[in-house]
This record gives structure tokens, sequence and C-alpha cells, in this order.
């Protein structure tokens, strides 16, 4: 757990991707210690316990998956739909050739590395910064075939490493299929009573997830072994686009819980991978790596973006971008030990091919995604706008007066109707999909320095700040509520309230239409009569807010944002 946790800690202030200090921090730690050896402390219940956590972090992959909004975007169901084949021929035909392994064992590798996932793959996009449509493509192609991955790893495990006839291969092959399909409408059941029906409180419906997705892949790998994957996959498809669960929200903490998972796992695996089982498979490894990188992704990219509105630069950089995650890890050290006990030959090979492959990939793509970019011309320009949030004519006003005044401002609301009013108003209107990504699913704000909630409806700013606060590092601002507002809602609420006690969104509304309005003059100079001081702007950007706590003191050069008489 320390190891786990510490690489993902040293990641994060290295801004690199967590997989690049984990992999050779648990290689070192097995390597030179004889403590650090998980089947040697846990014995047989280790890949058990990988199993399980596979199936959790399968399941929370699943539920971040929209396939309706996928499914509009044609670029992600073909570089599923032929990359997927593609890179299975590829990397399955790869490796009976260099590595000698037999069409079994070729097979389920060439299975394991079909997979990406945006356990990798997000944090690499963050680091680039590709265009936004770039950057939701390749997401979206991540989240999906992450859980298509593990079905397809679990499906060719089934055909691989039953023994007998045809017949008896085949139908152990379906009732493994059957089986996870079984679990999985038992589990959708159980969490549908549990969470819809009895409506259990945001703790217990955390834990009744977890339990409920660890038990039924249990149940199921107890009748077929690997068949509580499928479930589990399909329990988390089910949560995300099954309108009964619509009104379940995703819980930070499951997400903290999955990033625990994945850094142990990933630790634990790589710590399994002995210098002496590399020595043989490096140069091999090498070798398949080079023909994925170089021939099959640029080749499934080529296809899958043909007759498409990406540009030539796009469709390049989507040919550049194919690390190996977590669910290739899992996958392999899950199923390789069984391949072995079957005297699958060659299948002692998976797990070091496995985590080379991961290892190569990552270190690539991560060391040259940002300057392939660049050289593409498909980063986005760094940038760091204040965003306000409403659009009465006071907001876009104060928003007008902002850019004016040198300030990198952009205005979103919540309804259709309310966002043609800030384009009407000629006004920048930021992403619909940034603020909705950021609230519904808990990730962080790019490209904006503070956030400026500014709507009536108190209730909306205090919900918006309370998760916005939870899991951003950007400052984040609230009007002060109307008198009669809930006064634990309001010390709940987090942020920063803004402005004078007094100036509450009424007032100030009051006042706009009184004929006040929002005007800029040097801080230095005389405040006129009747007007309030908003924020200071220092260093001709540097956007200082006035709150019920600070009064920003003004600094040679500096502008004052007031709200007065025109």
């Amino acid at each position: 757990m320390v190891l786990a946790v510490g690489s993902q800690v040293l990641a994060s202030q290295l801004r690199v991707p967590a997989l690049i200090i984990m992999l050779p921090a648990g290689f070192t730690a097995g390597a030179i210690t004889g403590d650090v050896d998980p089947e040697r402390l846990l014995g047989p219940a280790f890949h058990s316990l990988v199993s399980l956590a596979v199936a959790v972090i399968l399941y929370n992959a699943g539920l971040g998956l929209g396939l309706g909004k996928m499914a509009r975007e044609h670029v992600v169901t073909r570089l599923v739909a032929f990359g997927v084949p593609i890179t299975w021929g590829f990397a399955a035909g790869l490796a009976a050739l260099l590595l000698g392994m037999s069409s079994g064992a070729a097979i389920m590798l060439g299975a394991i590395l079909v997979v990406s996932g945006p356990t990798v793959v997000n944090p690499l996009l963050r680091f680039v910064r590709p265009t936004e449509h770039l950057s939701r493509l390749l997401d979206w192609e991540g989240s999906l075939i992450d859980p298509i991955g593990g079905v397809l790893g679990s499906v060719v495990f089934a055909a691989v490493a039953v023994r007998g006839g045809l017949g008896h291969d085949f139908g152990r092959f379906v009732l493994s299929i059957l089986t996870g399909l079984g679990g999985a409408a038992l589990g959708i059941a159980v969490l549908w009573l549990c969470l819809v029906r009895l409506k259990v409180g945001k703790q217990l419906a955390t834990i009744t997830q977890l339990a409920g997705v660890v038990g039924v892949a249990a149940a199921c790998d107890i009748l077929y072994d690997d068949s509580g994957l499928i479930a589990a996959i399909l329990m988390g498809l089910a949560l995300a686009n099954l309108g009964a669960f619509r009104t379940v929200a995703r819980d930070q903490f499951f997400e903290t819980l999955v990033q625990l998972f994945i850094g142990l796992l990933f630790v634990s695996i790589s710590a399994l991978v002995t210098p002496s089982s590399l020595r043989h498979v490096v140069l091999p490894t090498l070798g398949l790596v080079a023909v994925l990188v170089l021939v099959t992704r640029p080749l499934v990219a080529f296809i899958s973006t043909l007759g498409s509105n990406l540009s030539r630069a796009e469709r390049a950089f989507i040919g550049w971008m194919d690390p190996r995650g977590i669910v290739a890890a899992a996958t392999a050290s899950t199923f390789a030990p069984a391949l072995v006990e079957k005297h699958i030959g060659g299948a002692g090979k998976i797990l070091p091919v496995t985590f080379l492959v991961i290892v190569m990939t990552v270190a690539l793509y991560g060391l040259s995604a940002v300057p392939v970019a660049k050289l593409l011309g498909v980063s986005r320009p760094p940038r760091a706008s204040t965003l306000l949030v409403g659009a009465d004519p006071w907001v876009l006003d104060l928003a007008r007066a902002l850019r004016q005044a040198g300030v990198d401002a952009v205005s979103w609301a919540a309804g259709e109707d309310l966002r043609r009013q800030i384009e009407g108003a000629g006004l920048e209107l930021a992403p619909d999909e940034a603020l909705t990504a950021a609230v519904r699913e808990r990730t962080e704000l790019e490209d904006v320095s503070a956030v400026l909630l500014l709507t009536g409806d108190d209730g909306y700013n205090a919900l918006a700040a309370t998760v916005l606060e939870g899991q951003s590092r950007t400052p984040v601002y609230r009007l002060t509520p109307r008198h009669g507002y809930s006064p634990a809602a309001q010390d709940n609420a987090g942020a920063a309230t803004l402005f004078s006690p007094t100036l509450t969104h009424d007032e100030i509304a009051r006042r706009h239409g009184s004929g006040s309005r929002v005007t800029t003059t040097a801080a230095n100079s005389a405040i006129p009569t009747g007007s309030d001081v908003l924020f200071l702007i220092h260093s001709g950007r540097d956007l200082r807010p006035v709150t019920t706590s600070n009064t920003p003191a003004p600094e040679p050069g500096d502008t004052a944002v007031l709200l007065g008489p025109s």
C-alpha cells in the first residue's frame, strides 16, 4: 500500500502517468526483497483477490460508459470495432512467431493486449492537452475498450483453458457466458432494490455497490472461473445506462477505492515479474511493441477515421496514442497462472511479456506524446480563464466589463436558452462538456483559473460549490444566499462568498434594473458614492474577488471593478 500510494503521489508531483512509477517500484521491490511477494504472503488467495479487484475496476469502468452518447461518435465505434480484431490478430500472430508461444497462449496474449483504458490514457491527455474533440474521442475509446477487453479476455480464457471434446468445450464456454449474464441480472436486481427502491444513504450506497460487485463476481467464479468479470462489467453498464438508476450518482469514495485497488494491483503484479523471467523475452517483446506502435495502431487509426471530419493531424495523433494499462496487467496475472497449470505451451511468458509491453508503451507515449502533439499542431494553448456561471443581465454586464479590462473571462449557463443569450451578447461560451463533466463525473476543471457561481438559484450555487470544491484545485466563489436560505446548507456549501453580505443575487439584480452598471476604474482613485467594489484586477489580468471574509488591498496599477451608477 505504501508503494502504491507513494508512487501515485510522486507521479502527481512529477506530472507523469502513475504507471511509470508504480511498475518499476513493484518490480524493484519484488526483485531485491523477499518480503514483497504476494504469492508467498497470500498464497492461492492472491489470484482470487486479483480477480475480485479487477471485477471492481471493470464495474467502475462500466459506470463511466454512456453508450447512447458514444454511439453518436462513429469514430469511437470504429476505433473499437476495427481496433479489437486488428490488434488481436497482429499481437497473437507476432506472439506465436517471435515468442514461440502455442496458438492458445498466443491468442490469449493477443486478447489481453487489445485494451488501453482511461487509467493510463486520461493522465496522458491531461498532460498533453490535445484539442477538446480529440481528447474526448481518445477518452471514450479507452473507457469503452476496457470492459470489452475484460469480456474478451474472459471469453478467450474459457475457450482456451477448457479441456475435453469440442462439444464439451463449447458447452462450457456457453455456460460461462450464461453464468456471467445471470449473475449480472441478479446483481442489477439487488442494486436496484438497495439504491432505488430502499434508497439507502450515501455511505451505504457505496459499500452496497462494493459488496454487490464482489459478491456476484465471487459467486459466478465459484460456478465457472472468471465469469464474474462479465457480470461485473454488465452491472456497471446497467447503472450507467438504465433509466431506473438515473438518480444514482457516482460516488467519490468509490472512485478512491478503485484508485487504491489499481495501485495495489500494479505494484503486486509487477512484483511477481522476476528478472529471470524477462531474460529471454525482452528482445522479442521489443519487436512486438515496435509492430504494434508503428504498424498496427496507425493502421487502425487510418481505417477508423476514413471519411470523418478530423484533420490529417488529428488522425495522425490518434495513430500515436495506444498505451496499455491496468486491465491488461490484471487479466494477465489472473489468466496466465491458470493456463500454466493447464500446461498451455508458452503461458508462462504471458505475464512478463504483458509487463514489458505496458512499460514500453507507457514510457514511449508518455515521453513522446507532448512533442508529437506540438509537431502536429493539435495541442491547446495554455489558458487560464475565469468562468462565470449565470446569464442574468448583470452577469453579462460583469463578463463584458472583465473582458474589456483584459481578464480572460468565459461564461456558461445550465439551459440552452440561457447559453444562446450569452452568445447573443457577444461573449465567449465555455464548452458544455467541461463543467458538466466536472460536476457530474467529479473531474478536474481544465483551463479555468476561478469559478464564479452567479445564478439566482442559491441551492444550485451551494451544490455546485460543494462538488467543485471537493475535487478541484480551482478556487470557487458563490454569491451570498438570500435571506431565509437554510443556514445549515449555507455553512456546508463550501467556497468563499462573494462581495459584501448585503449583495445577494436579488439585490444586485434590483440595483442593475434601477440603472446601476458594472464599470472599471483605477483602484487608487476615489470610489464614487453609491458604488461597491466587486473585484480588483492585478497586473492587467489577475482577478482578485472581494469576499465577505477578505477585501484585497489595492496595489499600484490595479483596476477596480465596481457596481454603481453608470
